[in-house]
């Protein structure tokens, strides 16, 4: 009986901590930013690039999945399910994100090293989720939803970006 007590004290907590209910809720207001932005730029869908649009669709459905990840239970196998499609998400976004070059034609930018880094970490997250070493998983995670979701989504936004010109039109 002793022995449980000490092993579940030992183990991390799954339930969300401050940071997490924090980054949910930033998650939730990126892609109502974004669906915003998209809403308003209507006008513009015609000539927007095929490229832009899955980026646009794989980004928001990593945003939407965000805050369900963080919020509910962990463990289980809808939150391993729904993980996978977040990684999923997260993957083809960066790879797609590597073609995405109009507003520095022919060339990456800044903000391009976020995704060769979310191409790396994302089969790091999954290895950590699948070797059950939670501090690991977590510490990805939060890191990748700093950088990779909020960080870069929110810089899609100034400096004359389309996003930002959608909303701010």
């Amino acid at each position: 009986m002793a022995t449980a007590s000490v092993q579940a004290a030992a183990l991390p907590s799954t339930a969300p901590d401050r940071l997490e209910k924090a980054l949910g809720g930033l998650a939730l207001v990126m892609l109502g930013f974004i669906i915003a932005a998209v809403i308003k730029g209507l006008h513009d869908w015609p000539a927007i690039p095929a490229v832009i649009w899955l980026h646009l669709a794989t980004i928001m459905t990593a945003l939407a999945l965000t805050p369900v990840l963080l919020w509910r239970p962990r463990g289980t196998p809808g939150h391993r399910q729904l993980g996978y499609v977040w990684s999923a998400a997260m993957l083809l976004t960066a790879i797609d994100s590597l073609f995405v070059t109009t507003s520095n034609p022919g060339h990456f930018s800044p903000i391009h090293a976020l995704s060769f880094l979310t191409i790396v970490l994302v089969p790091l997250l999954v290895i950590g989720a699948r070797r059950h070493n939670v501090a690991r998983h977590r510490r990805t995670v939060r890191g990748m939803i700093i950088g990779a979701l909020l960080i870069a989504g929110f810089f899609t936004f100034p400096f004359d970006r389309l996003l930002g010109h959608w909303l701010l039109s």
